[in-house]
């Protein structure tokens, strides 16, 4: 696992890693300082103006699950967000994930293909503005999330979820609305079809080369920052 930056900088004086370097891409639990999600992915590109992530399918990961072990999408949803919860390691299977994200955004554009790279859709995953550090970049999740298909339209995702949350005491009114500004912001550049949408990345294939990254025992570690 790379757990540098790459040396090259922009004019701002940000680091940015090189194609092909690997990275963690992490959550923090809500309401907590614990990280409770990890997914080790490969760099595709790294600028001023986006960084693109590949996740490979098989890679380990790190995911959050009910302190007995059960999924946390199983748990009936009025005690989802209440029950004691531990982190598993799992393996991401199916297709891959390409994950973009342009600086001080709140939110993630991920994309999603079928079996024989027949695109499926976009998946708009609203979240913490990313804090990079030298071996990858932190957020949180914020529960909604858009669905863009390549028709263009679009839906609200777990919509019942981002409720459920502020129920649980996981977010405050004001956070709530500050998520739901940055969704209606999302939605704007949805319907003018802006970048990453108009961008073309649904054609994008990973280098056959790359191997998979692996994740390494200290995923967790306190993470030293690098400018950004």
């Amino acid at each position: 696992m790379t757990d540098r930056a790459s040396g090259l900088m922009d004019g701002s004086g940000t680091a940015h890693w090189a194609p092909g370097d690997h990275i963690l891409w992490r959550y923090r639990e809500n309401a907590g300082d614990r990280f409770h999600i990890c997914r080790p992915v490969t760099v595709v590109q790294d600028t001023a103006e986006l960084l693109a992530v590949w996740m490979a399918p098989g890679t380990e990961c790190v995911k959050p699950v009910l302190a007995d072990g059960t999924p946390v999408h199983v748990e009936p949803l009025d005690t989802r967000y209440t029950k004691p919860r531990t982190v598993r390691r799992d393996r991401w299977f199916g297709t891959g994930v390409l994950k973009l994200a342009r600086p001080d955004e709140a939110w993630s554009v991920w994309l999603f293909w079928e079996p024989g790279w027949r695109f499926k859709n976009w998946y708009v995953n609203l979240e913490e503005p990313r804090v990079r550090w030298a071996g990858g970049i932190d957020s949180e999740d914020h529960f909604l999330d858009i669905c863009v298909y390549p028709d263009r339209t679009w839906q609200w995702r777990d919509e019942d979820e981002f409720a459920q949350a502020q129920q649980a005491g996981l977010m405050d009114a004001a956070q709530a609305e500050s998520v739901r500004r940055a969704g209606r912001d999302a939605v704007d550049v949805i319907r003018s079809w802006g970048a990453p949408f108009s961008d073309g990345w649904q054609h994008w294939r990973p280098d056959p080369e790359w191997s998979i990254p692996l994740l390494p025992d200290d995923w967790d570690r306190t993470p030293a920052r690098v400018p950004s």
